[in-house]
């Protein structure tokens, strides 16, 4: 018998049967659409973060007061051990680490909330950092959407968010306009780009002294370094460490009060992350497509009991063993053929309403397709093989007296 014989055989006992296949199609387009909605997902959200950590600076270490056992830069640290709630870092700690060989710049920096700042008679409660304008240029990702960055000769000058500039007062602030931080002049000098930490004022340090609240000449709220180059960070990260247990007389790790933090390790932390909740999602995806094959599975042996009859005639007429195997498989290669493209369809359905309610950007990419495809049809001839074999095995003379 030709493949197109299989084939037209094996939609007849397909149609025949239509309200049990229908269902068992059902188990296999709930699997396939939970599968590759579920890695849909996971690829914009990892696509998102890696347009997200192309921003950041994977080259620069972080140093902050107090310690955190976990040395996160996803959060504030734990403030662990007696002293470390009331530890500064000075310039005695910038002299400990600047002559490290894999450094290329150090930024003291301080910050401060709640500042008010005054802008043609409105006021606003904003965040001030205040940086070296010697390094900052340097060691900075943020773009410009006008003017300048801070110059070493700057004092009295700021450059601000977007935000701060276009949506927070009524009046929009331009380069070289003058706004007042708790009663102090300050003229704008630069306006980051959309989306570059929109919030934010920057300063020179020496000026935002005399700014921010409780803040003191040398006493730095952290510190950032950043390195030569990606591949020497956590090298540079043991070796600051050890510089400043030394440096202010630490003599063993409980008794830290300072965290070391790097932007690379975050960076592999989120990544373990999603692909972590990904396989975990998809586990569980998986166990549908799992029911769905016992599905197929048992609506073959239904069929190959309900066929015993046309099993017996077709091999009294001529029908060889393979023959017999070969319409079943197809048989059960198609039910899984329709799921599966029924499953896509779905998923393509879902992914086009659930990327607005998520923040993403989502598609299920041509690759979904194929590889969706294909593992419902291979769980379809997989599930179908032992039924088919049965039904191929049968004797003509057993198979037409069976009632």
């Amino acid at each position: 018998m030709k493949t197109s014989g299989y084939l037209n055989m094996a939609l007849s006992i397909l149609y025949h049967s239509k309200i049990r296949s229908w269902l068992t199609i059902i188990g296999i387009v709930i699997g396939i659409a939970s599968v590759v909605t579920i890695i849909s997902i996971s690829d914009s959200m990892t696509a998102d973060m890696e347009e997200r950590m192309s921003d950041f600076d994977l080259t620069s270490i972080t140093i902050t007061p107090g310690y955190s056992k976990a040395s996160s830069a996803m959060g504030p640290p734990r403030m662990e051990g007696g002293s470390s709630t009331d530890a500064e870092l000075t310039k005695k700690d910038i002299r400990a680490i600047k002559l490290i060989g894999n450094i290329s710049y150090i930024d003291g920096r301080i910050s401060g909330s709640d500042n008010t700042v005054y802008f043609m008679g409105e006021s606003a409660s904003l965040s001030i950092n205040g940086v070296d304008p010697q390094v900052w240029r340097y060691m900075s990702t943020y773009e410009l959407g006008s003017g300048r960055m801070l110059d070493p000769a700057d004092n009295n000058v700021a450059v601000i968010g977007y935000s701060v500039a276009h949506e927070i007062f009524d009046n929009q602030i331009s380069v070289n306009r003058i706004v007042k931080i708790n009663g102090k002049s300050v003229r704008v000098v630069g306006i980051l780009a959309d989306g570059e930490d929109d919030n934010a004022i920057y300063m020179p340090i020496d000026a935002a002294v005399g700014i921010i609240e409780d803040a003191e000449n040398e006493v730095y709220d952290s510190i950032v370094v950043q390195v030569n180059d990606v591949n020497n960070v956590e090298a540079t990260k043991e070796e600051i460490e050890t510089k400043l247990m030394i440096s202010r007389n630490v003599m063993n790790e409980d008794d830290r009060d300072f965290t070391v933090s790097d932007s690379l390790s975050m960076a592999d932390s989120i990544s373990e992350m999603l692909s972590s909740m990904s396989l975990f999602l998809g586990a569980i995806a998986g166990v549908s497509l799992v029911v769905g094959s016992v599905g197929i599975a048992n609506t073959m042996f239904t069929s190959v009991m309900e066929k015993t009859k046309e099993i017996g005639t077709m091999k009294a007429i001529g029908a060889t063993n393979k023959d017999i195997l070969m319409i079943f498989v197809f048989n059960s290669g198609m039910v899984g053929l329709v799921g599966g493209v029924i499953g896509i369809i779905l998923s393509v359905i879902l992914t086009y309403i659930m990327g607005p309610l998520l923040g993403l950007s989502m598609s299920v990419a041509p690759y979904l397709w194929v590889v969706g495809i294909s593992i419902a049809v291979l769980i379809g001839v997989v599930s179908g093989i032992i039924p088919a074999y049965n039904a191929s095995k049968m004797k003509p003379v057993d198979a037409l007296r069976y009632e």
